[in-house]
């Protein structure tokens, strides 16, 4: 019997217009942004979300540590034990869009607990596929190591590492 391989996709990319106040999802969805917010080391953004799990999204994307911290605000029948869903990848700064490219890990934070790590499985098979390259794939699992090792320091607090690193998120 053998293990369930991840489905294989492209890395998935997003587009962030401070000018329109929009952002235009990895599925091509054009969706109203309530809030973007500039400062010199990232942008956050407030939406809300059609989604059947989250009603609201919030990210702070930050280019410098290959980032993008969310908070998702879950419908009450979907809550989660989780505060913060962390998305490895690239994250580029332009004069009016941003844009993003996500490099398949992820970390759940549960503030004052625990960090978890997902998809490597799903990096390793892009690599292999030769979809991400392996300078690319090597970047993703250093920043993901950076983020985990700066948040468990930080007594497992997200806002509390970023804030140590100069950069102060506020959310919502």
């Amino acid at each position: 019997m053998s293990e369930e391989r991840p489905h294989i996709h492209r890395p998935k990319v997003e587009t962030f217009d401070i000018a329109a106040r929009t952002n235009v999802d990895p599925k091509g969805f054009v969706r109203p942004v309530e809030h973007y917010r500039e400062k010199p080391w990232g942008l956050y953004m407030a939406r809300h979300a059609d989604h059947p799990q989250f009603h609201y999204l919030e990210s702070w994307i930050i280019p410098e540590l290959g980032i993008r911290a969310s908070i998702l605000h879950f419908t009450p029948e979907h809550v989660r034990d989780w505060d913060f869903y962390v998305d490895i990848g690239e994250f580029t700064r332009g004069e009016h869009v941003w844009t993003s490219e996500d490099h398949y890990l992820d970390l759940v934070v549960q503030t004052g607990h625990s960090i978890e790590l997902l998809d490597v499985d799903e990096l390793l098979e892009a690599n292999t596929a030769g979809i991400l390259d392996l300078k690319t794939s090597e970047r993703a699992m250093l920043n993901a190591a950076r983020a985990i090792d700066g948040i468990a320091a930080h007594g497992h607090h997200l806002d509390a590492w970023l804030g140590a690193l100069g950069m102060p998120v506020t959310w919502r």
